[in-house]
């Protein structure tokens, strides 16, 4: 493990508010849960972070509660809480579908819900989810709590607005109407970073958000109003592949994901046509 030889360091609160003060009084420190990523970057060596905070035990972060029609679920939600939630498969089953493309069954039963929002790789399972749910992360430091629109929150690269002293809490989701959709394509069935993952909302208003094609996880709105206002699934797709901005990685090429983007909105809308 290359990072045994740096002086690494672990503060364990015992609650929430003291890990807030922890966070306020040692910044900068890195939140750790699951720690299904952050073990990977000691592991190789690229982990920028020295010190961490251990939010494992605090309970208080952890749940799938009813809010009005809606849901609010704590960052320490893991993955095989959200597929078994019988809430979530009732009002937004494609969380669950989501979760059930992260790793293997150990990652999902370690990796949390503000783990996949706070390491923010464009390739997260679930963003794209979040997104065309219209989330909102919700922030919590000593001095107060704040909510942040999901659309609002990544500010590039693996980058937010969540600033050192905070933490993520929760995730708060309005109503969700509309046939929902969710497809992952990746090397192999399961236990693979996505090459492209889509989530969409077939409602009044269509809604389509993609990973992997990106900086971050993106909305389409361009594609959306096609959609919303008539247009052919042919302009739609066309749209989409100037809306997306794919790269050439290990992974993939961006001719393939655009081909492959463009495939999955065109199953998005036939799988949810009114009978």
């Amino acid at each position: 493990m290359r990072s045994a030889l740096k002086p690494l360091a672990l503060l364990t609160p015992s609650d929430l508010d003291e890990a807030l003060a922890m966070m306020r009084d040692h910044a900068p420190l890195t939140p750790l849960a699951g720690c299904t990523d952050v073990y990977v970057e000691l592991n190789s060596g690229t982990s920028a972070g020295q010190r961490y905070l251990n939010l494992w035990g605090i309970a208080s972060l952890r749940g799938i509660e009813p809010d009005g029609d809606g849901l609010r679920i704590g960052a320490l939600t893991t993955h095989t809480d959200l597929i078994e939630s019988a809430l979530i498969q009732q009002r937004l089953p494609i969380l669950a579908a989501a979760a059930r493309e992260v790793g293997g069954i150990q990652i999902q039963n370690r990796g949390t819900l503000g783990g996949n929002i706070a390491n923010g790789s464009p390739a997260g399972d679930t963003l794209p989810v979040l997104a065309v749910a219209e989330a909102t992360v919700v922030l919590q430091s000593a001095e107060g709590t704040r909510r942040v629109a999901f659309s609002d929150f990544y500010t590039g690269y693996r980058t937010s607005v969540r600033r050192d002293d905070e933490l993520i809490v929760a995730v708060e989701i309005p109503a969700t109407t509309g046939a929902q959709w969710f497809r992952k394509v990746g090397t192999r069935a399961a236990q693979a970073i996505s090459k492209i993952v889509m989530a969409a909302v077939r409602g009044e208003a269509p809604r389509v958000a993609i990973g992997s094609v990106a900086a971050t996880v993106v909305r389409l709105p361009r594609t959306e109003a096609c959609l919303a206002s008539g247009g052919s699934i042919d302009d739609a797709c066309q749209i989409l592949t100037s809306e997306i901005q794919p790269i050439d990685d290990v992974r993939s090429s961006a001719a393939y994901r655009r081909q492959v983007a463009s495939n999955l909105l065109r199953r998005f809308w036939a799988d949810t046509e009114p009978a």
